[in-house]
């Protein structure tokens, strides 16, 4: 499939109400508004075309470079993180121009390339906040991926009390990812999972501008609290992409 024909498929999957919804929590034209049940119909015609489970290098970066939020979303998906460079997912971060983007598809790629570590500690000092976002996006995927022992305690200490000092100051979005490193933390990265609990508690209700929407954000007190009475502290995931 051509970039050409799926940008044919998303408009014709676009969906004026949900375009509105997109629009109100942030997202910029040109958009379709295609539901990401739909981009995951289009993911499989990729998969039947080019048969790598829905992945495609090349495709992934030129549907990037559309500039179309839908496309933009889908390239993600597409996307094959070992092969992106870090020049292509600095692209990507500068230009995913709403959290859809930068802490979602954006996030899942870097999380899974060879520059995560790199990339997510610059992007969350930036003073941009969608790149900040995705930085500590990018942090909370990793600990959920990654072995404990390949993992700096000091470093998500040192982290850890960042976010207890500075994320009720700090910019809308970038709030609402601390809060979710904080969680990521108690429930992955076992070293700290106590450390997580107090500072969980010490943070408490984090308020976040949900775009006039009834989206709130999760207590990390309490979403920690229910992962610990499923048992599943420390079970890591395979993949960041969902």
């Amino acid at each position: 499939m051509t970039t050409q024909e799926i940008l044919g498929q998303l408009k014709e999957f676009g969906n004026e109400q949900t375009k509105k919804i997109f629009m109100r929590h942030g997202a910029q034209e040109p958009i379709y508004g295609v539901k990401v049940q739909d981009l995951k119909k289009i993911q499989k015609k990729i998969n039947h075309a080019c048969r790598q489970a829905g992945k495609n290098h090349e495709l992934a970066l030129e549907l990037f470079d559309t500039g179309n939020s839908d496309a933009m979303y889908l390239a993600g998906l597409i996307s094959e993180p070992k092969k992106m460079t870090k020049a292509q997912l600095q692209n990507w971060v500068e230009n995913a121009n709403w959290y859809m983007l930068s802490e979602y598809p954006v996030t899942w790629a870097t999380a899974e390339s060879n520059f995560a570590w790199e990339l997510s500690e610059e992007w969350i000092k930036s003073e941009k906040e969608n790149i900040a976002s995705s930085g500590w996006a990018t942090l909370s995927s990793l600990l959920a991926l990654k072995k404990d022992e390949e993992i700096s305690i000091t470093k998500i200490e040192d982290l850890l009390n960042f976010v207890s000092n500075n994320i009720h100051n700090s910019k809308n979005r970038v709030k609402y990812t601390m809060n979710g490193f904080v969680i990521s933390v108690g429930t992955y990265f076992q070293p700290l999972h106590d450390k997580s609990k107090l500072i969980a508690k010490k943070i408490g209700k984090v308020n976040v501008e949900m775009g006039g929407t009834s989206c709130k954000v999760p207590l990390a007190t309490n979403y920690i609290k229910k992962v610990e009475n499923m048992n599943r502290i420390g079970v890591k995931r395979k993949t960041s992409f969902c």
